[in-house]
C-alpha cells in the first residue's frame, strides 16, 4: 500500500517504517498516526520493526495544525485525537509481535518522544533529543508518557521532564537507562540495522513472548509475574525454534532460528 506520511520497506525480515514529513519534522498528524497503524498490520514476513524520521527529526509531536474537521485543536479535540487515534497506536506498538528498533535523529517531542521510547532498543544520534514539551504550551504529557517515564527513569526524573519541559539530551537519557546507545548521526541507521539483523534471526515467538511480560510486568504481582513467565515458556516451548534451539545446544552449533 501507498502512504502518504509514511514509508515502508520490508527486506530481509526487517521492516522500516520512516516518519516522511521532513518539512514538519515529522509531526505526527491524525492521518499519519492511522497509516503507522495499517502498517504495522501488514509488516508480512518480517521479523524485526525500525522506526525513524526522515530529513532532520524523528518526530516533532502531534500536528497541532492539522486541516479542517481534522483538527486536533481544543481540549475535546485532543481527547477525540487521542482515544481514537494516538492511544490505538501506542497499544498497538506495544502489543507488536515482533521487536521494535527506534532509531532517533533530532527531535523526539510530545507524542514523537513516546514512538520513540516506545522501542525496545531505542537508539540515539547524536543530535537526537527527547522533549516533554507540554508545559511549555500549558498542556499534559500524553502518548503513554506519564506511565512509560516514571517506569524508565523514576518519579523524579520524570516529573523533571514533564513539569520542567526541557531537552534531554542522547547522553543524559542514556545515563537514566531511556535508551540502549547513542551513536554518531552518521552511524545510526547502520547501527539500528545491525542490530535488526541480529533479532530478525532470533527467536521471534521468544521475542514476542518478552514483549509482552515485560509490559505487565510492573503491574503484576510477583506471584501473577511467575504465572506469566511459566504461560509465556509454555507457548516458546512448543515453538519449532525452541526445538532447534535445543539441537543446536546438543549439537555444539549455532541455532538457526525460523521465527516460528
Amino acid at each position: 500500500m501507498t502512504y502518504e506520511t509514511i514509508t515502508v520497506d520490508v527486506t530481509d525480515k526487517i521492516a522500516t517504517i520512516t516518519l516522511n514529513r521532513p518539512e514538519r519534522m515529522n509531526a505526527c498528524s491524525l492521518d499519519m498516526a492511522g497509516e503507522i497503524n495499517d502498517a504495522l498490520s501488514t509488516l508480512g514476513d518480517a521479523r524485526c520493526l525500525i522506526i525513524t524520521g526522515a530529513g532532520r527529526g524523528f518526530c516533532s509531536g502531534a500536528d497541532l495544525q492539522a486541516r479542517g474537521g481534522r483538527s486536533i485543536s481544543g481540549g475535546e479535540g485532543s481527547y477525540i485525537a487521542l482515544t481514537r487515534h494516538y492511544n490505538p497506536l501506542m497499544v498497538n506498538l506495544a502489543r507488536l509481535n515482533m521487536p521494535i528498533i527506534t532509531a532517533i535523529n533530532g527531535a523526539a517531542a510530545g507524542v514523537g518522544c513516546s514512538i520513540g521510547l516506545a522501542g525496545d532498543f531505542v537508539i540515539a544520534g547524536k543530535s537526537g533529543y527527547f522533549l516533554q514539551a507540554f508545559v511549555n504550551i500549558g498542556l499534559v504529557p500524553d502518548g503513554g508518557a506519564s506511565w512509560m517515564l516514571p517506569r524508565m527513569v523514576g518519579k523524579a526524573r520524570a516529573t523533571e521532564m514533564m513539569m520542567l519541559g526541557e531537552k534531554i539530551s542522547p547522553e543524559k537519557a542514556l545515563d537514566w537507562g531511556m535508551i540502549y546507545k547513542v551513536v554518531e548521526d552518521a552511524d545510526l541507521l547502520a547501527e539500528a540495522r545491525a542490530l535488526a539483523t541480529r533479532l530478525a534471526n532470533g527467536p521471534t515467538l521468544a521475542y514476542a513472548t518478552m514483549r509482552k511480560n515485560i509490559l505487565v510486568a510492573m503491574e503484576n504481582s510477583y506471584s501473577e509475574q511467575l504465572l506469566a513467565e511459566a504461560e509465556g515458556q509454555r507457548i516458546a516451548g512448543s515453538s519449532e525454534d525452541a526445538v532447534e534451539g535445543g539441537m543446536a545446544f546438543l549439537q555444539k552449533r549455532k541455532a538457526e532460528f525460523k521465527g516460528r
